[in-house]
């Protein structure tokens, strides 16, 4: 690395520092890396170090970094038609429009675009509402649907806490999370019924007309990754229809291939009334979010105006990027690429790491969506880091991952394995065995 690039990586820091305010963070006590270059499954820091990246950023570069077909996508865009106000059609977006119908389920075939996924979420709440004309929307605990107002109120998790006053409408149930039950289930069939007995029992005290939608990450993301046993989205999806409930299918990590299926739900084979979208639609290139919307829905705003709208809804330059990675996927076989890697190499290789290291509890996910849930003790099942915080040991173990080359997500006691759905099985083992290492390292280091 020459000295003028490394003169470079200082300067973007100390400007950072300077000038910008990072989410989700105290200020003074971070150091962020400064990334100079990334390419496929991999990226480089400020001091030329390279790193697997096995975060795929925030669960969001599907396609890896750089990916060629994409990068040009955008640049011919650009030369042709960089943007124009949303009341327009224009040629991007109509495309993308109709690639994500196509895959899309059910009669999920209207798109609202947004800019990401909060407020996708944002707006399939106001849709449902509006649809209903019922207020009260039903969200579960251990999720996260987004940082804007009413999507972190929606959210279930510790980031809610500073910014939630109980005055949006939202409520919130336990979902089904065996490994760490709230119904005292010894099995997934217990689990499933429990689960769905509760949210029944919720919504008959909330009163169910006065409430207007359900909303479900399809598998919880940042929260833990956890797979909802068989039926349980199908049992959600009758309780809507029972009482009159909109379903709103949260896919903003899950979908595009993430979890090995176009969309997580099609696990279930169960059809939302919503269906929101982002990250995984256009790898996170230029910001796109969106919701899918069924005709019933979109029947209610035929002859009716909806109240709503954004500056860059359909934006062509991110659109342009949508239709070049779902072409791509579709060419590559990204999405059955990913099923197979959840089936051949995490799946199995994280069951193995397991059996051989006492601070993992469970291992738990689908295709390129995994958590690996790091306990104290395997028979308490105590954490290794507080709910909402962090440890010693859960430093520990990230930072001898880094040392060896790999960029890990974690989140509380969690380490998720979630790379780019482009990674070569080589590179996803490769990732497996510094993971090994890491966690024994860490765990040898605290006794």
């Amino acid at each position: 690395m020459t000295e003028l690039t490394r003169t470079d990586a200082q300067r973007t820091f100390d400007l950072d520092r300077a000038h910008v305010f990072h989410s989700w963070s105290a200020q003074d006590q971070i150091r962020p890396m400064v990334v100079t270059r990334a390419e496929g499954s991999f990226l480089w820091d400020g001091d030329g170090n390279k790193y697997l990246d096995f975060t795929s950023q925030l669960v969001f570069t599907n396609l890896g970094h750089q990916h060629p077909r994409i990068v040009e996508a955008i640049q011919r865009q650009a030369g042709e038609l960089c943007t124009i106000a949303p009341a327009h059609a224009n040629g991007a977006r109509s495309e993308a429009a109709r690639l994500i119908a196509e895959r899309t389920p059910g009669d999920l075939d209207h798109v609202f675009f947004t800019n990401g996924g909060a407020d996708a979420n944002e707006h399939a709440v106001r849709m449902a509402r509006l649809h209903t004309g019922r207020h009260k929307v039903l969200s579960r605990y251990r999720s996260y649907h987004g940082g804007t107002h009413l999507a972190i109120n929606l959210t279930g998790d510790p980031r809610r806490w500073p910014s939630d006053h109980a005055s949006d409408g939202v409520v919130h149930f336990f979902g089904p999370f065996l490994y760490r039950s709230a119904f005292s289930a010894t099995t997934e069939t217990e689990e499933c019924e429990r689960a769905l007995a509760h949210l029944e029992q919720v919504i008959a005290l909330e009163g169910p007309s006065t409430i207007a939608a359900i909303v479900l990450e399809s598998i919880p993301g940042t929260a833990g990754i956890m797979v909802p046993p068989p039926g349980y989205l199908a049992g959600v999806r009758e309780l809507c229809d029972r009482f009159g409930i909109v379903l709103i299918a949260d896919e903003v990590m899950s979908g595009f291939g993430r979890a090995g299926r176009w969309f997580a739900i099609d696990h279930a084979d169960v059809v939302p009334d919503l269906l929101t979208f982002a990250k995984g639609v256009n790898s996170g290139y230029v910001p796109l979010g969106g919701v899918a919307i069924s005709d019933a829905i979109h029947a209610t705003f035929a002859d009716r105006a909806y109240p709503g709208g954004l500056t860059y809804s359909g934006h062509p330059l991110a659109c342009a990027a949508a239709v070049a990675t779902i072409e791509a996927m579709e060419d590559e076989r990204i999405v059955q690429h990913a099923a197979r890697l959840g089936e051949e190499v995490f799946g199995p290789g994280l069951r193995d790491l397991a059996a051989r290291h006492d601070w993992i509890g469970e291992v738990r996910g689908t295709g390129a969506f995994w958590a690996i849930e790091l306990v104290r003790d395997p028979v308490t099942r105590e954490p290794l880091a507080p709910y909402g915080g962090s440890s010693p040991e859960m430093a520990a173990v990230l930072a001898a991952a880094q040392r060896r080359g790999l960029l890990p997500f974690a989140n509380f006691n969690r380490i998720h394995v979630v790379p780019p759905l482009t990674i070569s099985e080589n590179y996803a083992r490769v990732g497996l065995q510094i993971l090994d290492e890491a966690l024994h390292e860490a765990a040898v280091a605290s006794r």
